[in-house]
């Protein structure tokens, strides 16, 4: 009896493990994480001139994923949405462009943006369908617009359903008098 027990938790372990794994794993490094903490800690005056005389090399697509996911839990939409379009602009067929759209996606769907339109949301994971559909990210993606597609099409049967509602409310009322 306590064995089956244990195993169950060892799975739910096993698989709190595994997504945090996958969480973590995205394209940012340890290297990347230490160095942005480290330059952050440090005071401007204390900048020397020839740093501020060098150009700073244009981010790469990982750090601006990274700024983008940050923006996007400070619920800075439009920000992460800026930085996740800059990704898809580069150059390369190895930047990470589904992961970009992926985070999209996200940002469009996100129940709280202002801006939110399930239907670019449903694009952009269709995309990463066609476009990338050995991503890591399109089973997901997959997943993703299939609940919006059920989604947009609950909302057809809502508009049907108050459409038939209000042709009965007239047709009483045309009864009533």
């Amino acid at each position: 009896m306590g064995g089956e027990r244990a195993r169950a938790g060892k799975f739910v372990y096993f698989c709190a493990a595994g997504l945090i794994f996958f969480v973590l794993s995205g394209c940012m490094t340890f290297k990347t994480e230490f160095n942005e903490s480290t330059s952050q800690e440090v005071a401007p005056e204390k900048a020397s001139k020839s740093e501020e005389s060098t150009p700073t090399p244009a981010p790469t697509a990982c750090e601006l994923l990274l700024r983008s996911k940050r923006f996007l839990n400070r619920g800075d939409y439009a920000g992460s949405l800026k930085e996740s379009q800059r990704v898809l602009s580069m150059p390369g067929k190895h930047s990470p462009k589904d992961q970009a759209l992926f985070q999209m996606g996200l940002i469009y769907a996100h129940l709280d943006n202002p801006q939110r339109d399930l239907g670019k949301a449903l694009d952009c994971f269709k995309r990463i369908l066609k476009d990338y559909p050995k991503s890591p990210l399109a089973e997901e993606a997959k997943v993703w617009a299939g609940v919006l597609q059920e989604n947009e099409k609950l909302s057809q049967v809502i508009e049907k359903s108050k459409q038939v509602d209000i042709a009965v409310e007239e047709k009483k009322r045309e009864k009533a008098r």
